[in-house]
């Protein structure tokens, strides 16, 4: 229970700031001692957690375009209006990752885990958020979104089924190499994550409910129930303490990029990735 609380605390924290929260549950759950990776699957449940307190955050906008949408379907309102277009985008933005996912779910689930993958990613993708946000023009809005840019936004986001990019990291990276402002691309990024996070989260949870014990590492222990594994009970505790903490951190780093730049998430990703090589190469931790 104690492992489940900390690691809902590390996905609140990490999930809306481009540090990936998938690959800090990774790490975090090797400084806890714990003898198996706390996997994909408890990853993509507590992430409804965190995707609910996008919900919350962004009520008014989610409601808005959600109505406004569903009332285009029936003429009520013009398809040029800006929050029917944005739920278009959406929608189209949501398509690769989840055709990408399906395709990909055993990789994503072991190959991709590796300390080797997410540290690379770390340093790769940390360099890529600096040069986007160096030499983006930060002028667009997101009602000058189009149909291009909202295929390449669908891309980047599926880049985050692999750990250590960081989905909003990615998007974000994506939004700023368009010339969007920074609230604006963050602020579609958090929108744009809500279909896929959802939709692999109940999935998920679905799974877990027909085997009452989630195994962790499926691929080690063959999906039978071990001590590492987290019960129903504790899963739902981490993904409500996950949707709290993320709830606080979505308003804080709204607030912060307004004004503030990403340079020091990029000095601490590439940071951390440097440590994970070395500690990797000094054979003080295993890739897998």
């Amino acid at each position: 229970m104690l492992n489940a609380i900390i690691l809902g605390i590390v996905q609140g924290l990490t999930e809306f700031l481009p540090v990936s929260s998938s690959a800090h549950l990774r790490l975090v759950g090797l400084l806890l001692g714990m003898k198996a990776d706390p996997g994909a699957a408890f990853t993509a449940i507590i992430q409804l957690g965190t995707e609910t307190a996008v919900l919350i955050y962004f009520w008014h906008d989610v409601t808005r375009i959600i109505g406004k949408w569903f009332r285009a379907l029936f003429r009520r309102v013009p398809q040029s209006d800006p929050d029917v277009r944005l739920g278009w985008f959406i929608i189209l933005g949501s398509i690769p990752i989840v055709v990408l996912g399906l395709l990909f779910q055993n990789a994503i689930e072991t190959t991709f885990r590796s300390l080797w993958v997410i540290a690379i990613t770390f340093i790769a993708f940390g360099i890529i958020l600096w040069i986007a946000d160096v030499v983006g023009a930060k002028t667009l809005r997101l009602k000058q979104l189009t149909w291009p840019h909202a295929i390449i936004y669908g891309f980047a986001q599926a880049l985050a089924l692999i750990p250590g990019v960081s989905r909003s990291g990615g998007t974000i990276s994506a939004g700023l190499f368009l010339g969007y402002e920074r609230r604006a691309a963050a602020r579609y990024s958090f929108l744009l994550a809500i279909p896929a996070v959802f939709g692999s989260g109940i999935y998920e949870a679905y799974s877990a409910i027909k085997n009452p014990c989630v195994a962790t590492a499926k691929t080690i222990y063959n999906g039978s129930c071990t001590p590492e594994t987290f019960s129903p009970i504790e899963i739902i505790v981490a993904t409500v303490v996950a949707g709290v903490v993320g709830f606080a951190v979505i308003a804080l780093f709204m607030r912060y990029i307004s004004k503030g730049s990403f340079l020091p998430f990029v000095i601490y990703r590439i940071a951390l990735g440097i440590l994970l090589i070395i500690l990797l190469l000094a054979g003080v931790v295993q890739a897998y």
